[in-house]
């Protein structure tokens, strides 16, 4: 279902900073363009482009899981600091911007731009003293070059291709901590000085990133019968002879095939990737931000290359180190990021992450038996794209069920495809990794039951002593009881033999902690006390949903929870916060609640592209957040909680429009993927269902929820139905 022009992005006027511009990617590369007319930009990256030196304290000996306990204990704060917080301020490893093309247009007196989101496709037409000038730009779909056509050439035109703005004089002597956020600009780094090519239609440079790593960026111009044709692209390789021969050819090959043809197969492209899934929905605003997350999506992740880091393909052209150095965030960030791929039935731009995190493996395997001393795999909760521990906040960074959240991935894929290979062959082996790996950390007491030495609660207390909470902490419970869960049901498939261990280490973990007022605390002895911005002590509601809306017991704990996040307030909330609240009062069936929190998160925390910006950074009185660092994993969180109003599917049940607001005169969906490989499309007219449509790509027993009352708007139902007492239908399906 193609997206509308309702819902493209149209600007009118300067685009005054990067993170506002438009976004232009193919998962492999990106390009922001922005700039106020007289100077555009094109602000290039790509996603594996890193600076991958580690900070030296990560290598030292004593760097370990058992050090970490021992200060702890101990109350050496300032030696915690030193030695694990301390890296994550060192300016390097992090990811690298790979440079941008400035394009002059001297007498521009106006400016406007139009990003069609079905063909991914940017129109920019600039008002000049001597008549109009029209770009049409893209970043090809799968060929990962970059276009530019211009219908007219005006006067005093330039054009130049730069290389970001490191050090390239005397080697500067780095700490391993610095502060982070202000003083850490590009030039804490000293490179070689870039090799450039500067021509009349030639432009562009060779850098040398390390000893065997090197990338070039170059542009080309060509004369045609439509206009002034620019195509540029950019390449890796372990000398500089092989990108002087690599980029050149294959830009004139280009040139060759013509910019319509390489249009032509763009739009293809993007089209089957439209197809796969739709939305229709009467307020504007759902529609226009479920699509453009969408096109982010697909811009950032795809199968066969690396997964989205915090700011995907787009990291920042402002002179600094991007936020949070745009590394991979394993406390939320890139959980969060890909969780709306399945639903939207975008199974390849997934596919992405799992490839990742199989193949990081060997990398998982190593820093278990390294940092923690034990068996079976876990990643560093803030790493490297190589899997390398980046610091920070020991309790989240070093957490070891953050590598559960990761299983949370696995799982989710198999549940929603109902693969029987990639359970056996992926899932299972992942997950049982990490079982062993959880064993070998967690203690029995004197009461039987098993804890962590050390336990916390992203990101609660931040990084002070008392963000150390009594093990377990709530967070580290409900992933571990999640894990052990599946893992006891997933062994009946592929590996019978392992159930007894994992269902006896399940009934060995503590229940999850609540208070007198039915609230999830963070830990057996502390409650959330103030706003905070990570709902972390509610995993058990979501993403996990241990806890459903399904019997007295759990509503009146997810209604008590409400309840006290309503009561705490939202001034310490950044963007993902509203985002996981709407999920949550999904839950409940609070469609209202669900349309505010999206509400206020697109209109206050969103860049007019769409980038979420994290804080309030409009000042609407929302949250005493007012910095604007982009990362991307609100944005899929808001998009999956689009998805969740309109279908629920899980514990082999299907609900349609579960929790739509009232204003929601209509709302469509079509193709939404729900578990065991079901494919859902419905209509909803005045909140009555009009149209149902299923299709099952593998056998499978659903209950369709209030079935009964649907049947005579339900098409090619290709199964067999049974009503069943309370108006629900049970459908059998063959393949």
């Amino acid at each position: 279902m193609l997206p509308s022009v309702q819902n493209d992005l149209m600007f009118h006027g300067p685009i005054k900073s990067w993170d506002e511009g438009l976004p232009l990617g193919n998962g492999g590369s990106g390009c922001l363009i922005w700039g106020d007319g007289r100077e555009l930009r094109l602000s290039l990256d790509r996603v594996d482009l890193w600076e991958t030196t580690p900070c030296q304290k990560v290598n030292r000996e004593d760097f370990t899981y058992e050090t970490m306990y021992r200060m702890v204990k101990e109350e050496k704060w300032d030696e915690i600091f030193d030695l694990f917080d301390s890296p994550c301020e060192c300016p390097y490893p992090t990811k690298l911007t790979a440079g941008k093309i400035i394009l002059n247009f001297p007498t521009t007196e106006d400016m406007n731009s139009h990003l069609s989101l079905s063909q991914a496709l940017a129109d920019v037409e600039l008002k000049t003293a001597d008549g109009d000038v029209k770009l049409k730009v893209f970043m090809h779909a799968t060929k990962q070059a970059g276009f530019m056509l211009m219908d007219r050439v005006p006067e005093n035109f330039a054009w130049r291709v730069e290389y970001p703005a490191y050090n390239f004089g005397e080697k500067k002597e780095l700490l391993d901590h610095g502060r982070f956020f202000g003083d850490n600009g590009l030039t804490l780094f000293t490179y070689t000085q870039p090799e450039t090519v500067e021509t009349e239609n030639t432009k562009g440079f060779y850098f040398t990133i390390s000893e065997n790593d090197r990338y070039g960026v170059m542009m080309r111009r060509y004369s045609t019968p439509q206009g002034e044709l620019f195509i540029w692209d950019s390449e890796r390789a372990a000398d500089f002879e092989t990108l002087r021969e690599k980029l050149p050819s294959k830009l004139d090959a280009l040139a060759e095939t013509g910019f319509d043809a390489c249009l032509d197969s763009h739009k293809a492209w993007w089209k089957n990737y439209w197809n796969q899934s739709g939305v229709h929905i009467s307020d504007s605003l759902f529609e226009k931000n479920w699509y453009i997350t969408q096109y982010l999506l697909a811009s950032c992740s795809r199968e066969g290359s690396l997964p989205m880091p915090l700011q995907g393909v787009w990291t920042a052209d402002d002179g600094e180190l991007p936020p949070w150095k745009g590394d991979y965030h394993h406390d939320l960030n890139t959980q969060m990021s890909y969780y709306s791929y399945l639903k939207a039935n975008h199974l390849g731009e997934g596919k992405s992450f799992l490839d990742f995190l199989w193949d990081l493996m060997p990398a998982a395997g190593a820093f278990a038996k390294k940092f923690y001393n034990a068996e079976g795999i876990c990643l560093p909760a803030v790493m490297t794209v190589e899997g390398v521990p980046i610091g920070g906040w020991p309790m989240y960074a070093f957490s070891p069920t953050c590598q559960v959240w990761l299983c949370n991935m696995f799982e989710r894929h198999y549940s929603y495809t109902g693969d029987e290979d990639f359970l056996r062959d992926r899932a299972y082996p992942y997950m049982k990794e990490t079982g062993r790996f959880i064993m070998c950390m967690l203690k029995e007491g004197d009461d039987g039951l098993l804890r962590l030495p050390l336990s916390s609660s992203p990101e609660i207390h931040d990084n002070l002593p008392g963000s150390w909470l009594t093990p377990n902490s709530n967070y580290d419970l409900a992933l571990m009881r999640y894990l052990f869960t599946q893992l006891t049901e997933l062994a009946d498939k592929v590996c019978p033999e392992d159930k007894q261990i994992w269902s006896e280490t399940l009934a060995k973990l503590p229940q999850l902690a609540v208070n007198d007022k039915h609230v999830y605390r963070l830990a057996p002895d502390e409650d959330l006390k103030e706003s905070h911005r990570h709902f972390s002590h509610l995993m058990a509601l979501y993403p996990l949903r241990l806890t459903e809306y399904d019997t007295p017991e759990n509503r009146e704990i997810i209604d008590a929870c409400v309840d006290d996040l309503e009561l705490l307030g939202t001034g310490l909330w950044v963007g993902y916060s509203f985002c996981w609240m709407a999920q949550i009062y999904i839950l409940q069936g609070n469609g209202e609640g669900a349309a505010a929190q999206l509400e206020l998160f697109w209109r206050y925390f969103c860049s007019q592209n769409g980038f979420h910006l994290n804080g309030d950074y409009k000042k609407g009185g929302f949250c005493t957040w007012h910095y604007r660092p982009f990362t991307l994993e609100a944005n899929m969180m808001a998009a999956d909680a689009v998805q969740e109003m309109l279908l629920y599917s899980g514990k082999n049940e299907i609900r349609l429009f579960p929790a739509v607001p009232e204003h929601f005169e209509s709302a469509e969906f079509d193709t939404f993927r729900a578990q065991h490989g079901l494919l859902v499309s419905a209509k909803m007219e005045k909140h009555a269902v009009t149209e149902v449509k299923l299709h099952a790509e593998k056998p499978c027993t659903v209950i369709l929820k209030d079935g009964a009352s649907l049947s005579p708007v339900c098409t090619g139902l290709d199964c067999i139905t049974e009503a069943l007492e309370n108006g629900d239908l049970r459908l059998t399906f063959k393949a």
